[in-house]
């Protein structure tokens, strides 16, 4: 059987995944029989590169992804387009239907940075109150 899955490159904790098509009893990091991506974990954001084309063929003819390999195809929108095509939407649609998906994608990602940074408002203002009152009492123990 055919696995989608990583396949580790980089130095000592400096990891970069290919993402590669190998023979499900294969080592993590032995023969593989294309590479058809990149995933770059260190980078920020996370880099992911792929070859859509290979992807597509390696799906179609039934490999399957690791769960991990499962979440980047999602997460890059080739899972959805190669539904939308499955469908047999015309390439008009696919492409107005991806416009629609990455425009939501992005929303979802401003709106988690912003709650990120309310949060990290409030951690540094509670932590600031916290730390008066501990500084106003410090001064009169030492009286």
């Amino acid at each position: 059987m055919v696995k989608i899955r990583l396949r580790r490159a980089g130095r000592k904790k400096l990891p970069i995944y290919h993402l590669v098509a190998a023979d499900s009893r294969a080592p993590r990091d032995g023969r593989y029989l294309e590479i058809i991506g990149k995933y770059e974990p260190t980078k920020k954001p996370h880099a992911i590169s792929l070859n859509s084309g290979r992807v597509n063929y390696w799906l179609s003819v039934g490999a399957q992804p690791t769960q991990t390999a499962y979440n980047i195809l999602k997460t890059s929108g080739l899972l959805f387009e190669n539904y939308l095509r499955k469908k047999g939407k015309s390439e008009e649609e696919i492409q107005t239907e991806m416009d629609a998906w990455n425009q939501r994608r992005e929303s979802r990602l401003k709106r988690r940075l912003e709650i990120k940074s309310i949060r990290r408002k409030r951690k540094k203002e509670t932590e600031a109150k916290e730390a008066e009152p501990a500084e106003a009492e410090a001064p009169s123990d030492s009286e």
